[in-house]
């Protein structure tokens, strides 16, 4: 868990942010990780696709607001919040095509964190369809 493996600070740090709204995102430093920033977001609790693409949205609009050019994303609310993972997968992938589109510049590399072999081929199927002939890898 990226509380834990953070460590403390990264608690201290969120007790005054006040939580998150569904589909909003908030950043915090990342301390012990290797990342030097968290961005939060939290995933819908039932299959809304309009909040599951505002998460993409928030994050990678946070992203761009705070100079930052990388970001790697978990599949948002497809685990225990049981969004279907095939469904997730075209919001994630959809949402970040579309904000490239309008942003071109702004961010260098996005990454999807796949953590089972079910997650890793849908993304190898679907990421061609989205990101034809771009450097995609898994």
């Amino acid at each position: 868990m990226i509380r834990s493996a953070a460590g403390p600070e990264l608690l201290e740090e969120c007790r005054p942010l006040g939580g998150c709204k569904d589909g909003d995102a908030k950043i915090t430093k990342g301390y012990k990780l290797p990342a030097k920033h968290v961005i939060h977001t939290v995933g819908p609790q039932s299959e809304r696709k309009d909040v599951l693409s505002s998460c993409y949205q928030r994050c990678l609009e946070v992203l761009v607001e705070n100079g930052l050019k990388s970001i790697a994303f978990p599949c948002i609310a497809t685990g225990v919040y049981g969004y279907d993972k095939e469904r997730g997968a075209n919001v994630a992938l959809g949402t970040v095509r579309q904000f490239l589109e309008k942003n071109p510049q702004k961010i260098d590399k996005v990454i999807f964190c796949l953590f089972n072999a079910k997650d890793k081929k849908i993304y190898q199927e679907l990421l061609p369809i989205y990101f034809p002939g771009s450097n995609t890898s898994l």
